[in-house]
């Protein structure tokens, strides 16, 4: 019996032992449980000796139960309370409250400050919930976030109290450090960061995306993250998004960035019509191609992306039901109607001239704000006497230099071939590792483009002068991106541009030259190489997200205006529309270009004693239809075709 006892009373140890230490580790609450705990026993235990024993202070009153507590209280929170006790048995009996106190505060003081300092690391971590509605969230973190805060900051700027919650496996605090150094003027709008894994349903329930108005997935870009593994990481954020069990009914507006093309459709399949996607490369090329052939075609597009200036709505307007679009075209005065959006959102831009509006049909107008949008019935006036007759525009070959390489070279060859008429010839010359496979395995539609290539090095300039490089109609500097840093990238560019603008100042001839720049911050020193056009990789692609994330219908707009099926936006000279030397309204450009099957949207005026406010080499998308401007030879109008 005595070793059962005995073995009863270990288990019975060993219980308890195992439940304090389960309330032990329960956090600061606990411990502060048990300490309380401990100090009123003290407290008891000191006052029931008073109370029994009558023991007090010299020339004092034998105290009560509940005194003795209140005197072992004061004590235990105050060591100078005893100073002035006075009797020796008094005395040994308050030292002892007195130093057992001692410790029972100390250590509650060393709690406290413990657990202060591991909410603030919680804090500092960034884990706590966000309790936001109508936010825009950003997942995922890349050098294109900044230029996606600058721009959502101004497409917030008519909205009251606008949130971006920003979500990254990165601290909380670096994020936040990067972001004020890199956007400093956020205007309204407040940035709130939180450091997670955007593909786990726990921490994507951290930034409250039920309640948000958009989310932006990009790309993330770290050393240790291959583009296809970035790819793999969007499309499994998505999924995550649209098939959590928690989510809204509502559908999500979410634009994601997509390096490689291949991987669009499976993001597709993931994220059905919730999400618009952004093919970054497809994207870069394509408006470099296009860019190349027309010289100041990139500072329309960036017009049509850039908040700051006109942009492209989506609205309902249905004052315009029964009407053609030919007729809507000149239904407004300060802004430009340029397709139609029916209700399953398939876009139709620059459609037949007869197409009628018919309900539910949303008009696609370029215009400065949404407020600026608005029918006019009169004081239209055009000047048919100034409308010349249409001109047939022959194709001829095209020779175009390619210097410098990365990823995107193939796509943009695919992509020139399309558009090039028979005999043309592509001339890729870069000292890029494995050129000669690349170009080998490249396959073009149908056979308009030839290509040839050589290996050079494109920052010496001999070696440039030898190719005759004046011959070329049109020159591409592509950065080296691949296996080189931004920076260095965009060095070796500028040095290649100086090259060209030696060259070309050698020759007395004038060389149309496009160069892709991967920082925005390297174009206004690229300024001084007076090349034609600069693509800013990051920048557009930025700025392609931010305006999907607002405009659900943008990515399908875009992709018809880059794509030679569709409509594209085409600079032509002045004099193939109308009658020069007389001044003429914007009315009368869109008349001539409607009777083409055409839509102005804008003009070119790049000369002497034209200002341009905004530097953009004279371009000016969705001008006041009723202002008279007289155009000369070398200008060109900006408008919508089907070539």
């Amino acid at each position: 019996m005595a070793k059962k006892s005995g073995k009863g009373r270990e288990e019975l140890a060993a219980r308890l032992r195992y439940e304090f230490d389960k309330s032990m580790s329960a956090g600061p609450i606990a411990l502060i449980g048990w300490l309380a705990v401990l100090s009123v026993i003290l407290i008891a235990i000191a006052a029931l000796v008073l109370a029994v024993t009558g023991i007090a202070p010299d020339g004092g009153e034998r105290l009560g139960f509940i005194e003795a507590m209140w005197a072992s209280l004061m004590r235990t929170l105050d060591a100078g309370t005893m100073g002035g006790d006075a009797g020796w048995g008094f005395r040994i009996i308050m030292l002892l409250v007195t130093i057992a106190g001692i410790f029972v505060v100390s250590t509650l003081i060393g709690i406290l400050s413990s657990g202060i300092e591991g909410k603030l690391e919680e804090l500092r971590k960034g884990r706590s919930k966000v309790l936001e509605s109508d936010h825009t969230i950003i997942l995922n973190w890349s050098p294109s976030i900044f230029d996606i805060i600058s721009e959502l900051s101004i497409a917030n700027l008519s909205r009251k109290h606008p949130r971006i919650v920003v979500m990254a496996n990165m601290d909380k605090v670096e994020m936040e450090d990067e972001i004020a150094a890199k956007v400093p003027d956020l205007r309204n709008t407040r940035v709130i960061c939180r450091s997670g894994d955007p593909t786990d349903l726990y921490d994507l329930a951290l930034v409250s995306p039920q309640t948000s108005r958009s989310i932006i997935v990009l790309s993330p870009e770290t050393e240790d993250v291959e583009r296809n593994d970035s790819d793999s990481q969007v499309v499994k954020t998505i999924l995550a998004l649209v098939n959590d069990p928690a989510r809204r009914e509502a559908p999500y507006r979410i634009a994601a960035e997509v390096q490689d093309s291949k991987n669009a459709e499976l993001a597709r399949t993931v994220g059905g019509s919730e999400v618009q996607l952004v093919l970054a490369d497809d994207l870069i090329a394509r408006i470099v191609v296009h860019s190349s052939r027309q010289s100041g075609l990139s500072a329309v597009y960036s017009e049509l992306l850039d908040f700051e200036g006109s942009e492209i709505y989506t609205l309902d307007q249905p004052e315009l039901a029964g009407n053609s679009f030919g007729d809507a075209l000149m239904a407004f005065e300060s802004s430009t109607l340029i397709g139609m959006c029916d209700v399953n959102g398939r876009v139709f831009l620059n459609p037949p001239m007869d197409t009628q509006f018919q309900p539910g049909l949303k008009a696609i107008i370029i215009a400065e704000d949404d407020a600026a949008i608005k029918i006019t019935t009169t004081g239209i006036t055009v000047d048919t006497a100034a409308v010349a007759a249409p001109r047939h525009m022959e194709k001829h070959a095209e020779r175009t230099l390619m210097l410098g390489w990365n990823h995107r070279g193939p796509i943009i060859a695919f992509e020139l071939s399309r558009y090039v008429a028979p005999g043309s010839l592509l001339t890729i010359a870069a000292d890029a590792p494995g050129l000669e496979d690349e170009v080998a395995a490249m396959q073009l539609p149908g056979s308009n483009l030839h290509i040839e290539f050589g290996v050079i090095d494109t920052t010496h300039r001999p070696t440039l002068e030898e190719l005759n490089i004046p011959s070329y109609d049109h020159v591409l500097v592509l950065g080296y991106s691949d296996h080189m840093e931004p920076q260095p990238t965009d060095t070796r560019t500028l040095v290649t541009l100086l090259h060209l603008r030696k060259i070309a100042e050698a020759s007395g001839r004038h060389i149309n030259v496009v160069s892709e720049m991967i920082d925005v911050r390297n174009r206004e020193l690229a300024e001084v190489t007076r090349a034609d056009d600069f693509v800013v990789s990051n920048k557009l692609v930025s700025l392609m997200l931010a305006q999907a994330s607002e405009n659900e219908n943008l990515s399908a707009i875009f992709e018809d205006l880059l794509d030679e099926e569709g409509s594209e936006i085409y600079m032509r000279p002045v004099e193939h529309y109308i009658e020069l030397g007389r001044p003429v309204n914007f009315y009368t450009v869109a008349e001539a270009c409607r009777q083409r099957g055409e839509v102005a949207i804008g003009y070119v005026r790049r000369r002497e004693g034209v200002t341009d406010a905004r530097n953009m080499g004279g371009v000016v998308v969705n001008p006041k239809k009723s202002e008279a401007l007289l155009y000369a030879h070398g200008d060109r109008f900006v408008v919508l075709t089907r070539d």
